[in-house]
């Protein structure tokens, strides 16, 4: 078997069918779908096995994940979250690319299942992120790993240990062995309902957060730093503001556009790192940037002083006589 699909899930009888439908849409028949069940009160197991899954006992989703990897029998694990959909043509595309470039590890772009401006900006910066930190601190999220089944074992699989950021561990400890690699054939599309439930401002300050704890003080092993939950979302809506919006759009553009022949290079060369470093930078002030602009008070106060500036001229302009 060429390709295992491990999905941990708990709670998931809404969000579930979407994902089980769009596999079996995909132009690839040699797969089988395992999803890792910690002990769901809903139809998430009866929903799987209606669908030709095999059902195993699972956990937090580090302890599902390797409880479906044990499990499988294909060549290459495909690890996702039960809230993503796959476009037409996906595993497929993943498969081929993974074996012409001989790749062992491997994640892709992902877009929102969302029409709101703001998440599309938002996952721009997310996927601007991996690309960027590929070759410096390696990222990928759970629900969108790829990797071979014996680079899988050679590190142990997934913490079990780790409460939060478990698959930023693993693609680390999977990076010393072999390169992550960001698929240029494939995205996959991403549910938006953790910013619905924590509000984006609030949800990319906690990913800030875990960054700093594990850069400074390593992995995430209790409670106390952030809180998670691994089911549970509820929805609340925000406003958005289409000019500032249209140019975080126009910036970010131009950075992948001058970023993206990186994520094609097998090393970087002393010289390329000085050419990355402008993008990084830039990536760093629009990261400011978008963090007032969902700050409702900074984002209260430059409304203000944009009118202010604006009934300013016009009290400067001299009247015709």
């Amino acid at each position: 078997m060429k390709v295992s699909i491990i999905i941990p899930a708990l709670n998931e009888e809404a969000m579930l069918p979407s994902l089980l439908d769009s596999i079996k849409a995909q132009n690839f028949d040699d797969y089988e779908v395992i999803v890792a069940d910690a002990h769901s009160r809903d139809r998430t197991r009866e929903i799987a096995r209606s669908y030709g899954c095999r059902v195993v006992d699972g956990g937090l989703p580090a302890a599902g994940r390797n409880a479906g990897a044990a499990a499988a029998r294909g060549e290459l694990l495909f690890f996702f979250d039960a809230d993503v959909i796959l476009p037409l043509g996906f595993i497929r595309n993943v498969y081929d690319e993974m074996e012409d470039r001989y790749i062992d590890l491997a994640t892709c772009e992902i877009r929102p299942l969302s029409d709101y401006r703001l998440d599309r900006v938002i996952h721009r910066l997310i996927n601007l992120m991996v690309i960027l930190n590929l070759w410096l601190d390696p990222k990928a999220f759970g629900f969108c790993i790829f990797v071979t089944k014996r680079l899988f074992r050679r590190i142990g699989g997934f913490d079990e240990t780790i409460y939060v950021a478990e698959d930023n561990d693993f693609v680390k400890r999977g990076s010393a062995y072999r390169p992550l690699r960001f698929l240029s054939s494939a995205y996959i599309m991403v549910s938006i309902r953790r910013f619905e439930k924590e509000g984006r401002f609030a949800y990319m300050k906690k990913g800030i957060k875990l960054n700093l704890h594990r850069a400074l003080w390593g992995e995430i092993r209790d409670r106390e730093v952030v809180k998670y939950e691994f089911d549970a979302f509820d929805k609340a809506g925000e406003n958005e503001d289409s000019s500032f919006l249209d140019m975080v759009e126009r910036r970010l553009l131009k950075i992948e556009e001058r970023s993206r022949r990186f994520s094609r290079l097998q090393q970087l060369k002393e010289a390329e790192m000085r050419q990355l470093k402008p993008q990084i930078n830039e990536y760093s002030h629009l990261m400011e940037d978008l963090g007032s602009y969902l700050d409702k008070k900074n984002r209260r106060l430059r409304r203000t002083q944009s009118r202010g500036g604006f009934f300013s001229a016009r009290r400067k302009t001299p009247r015709a006589d």
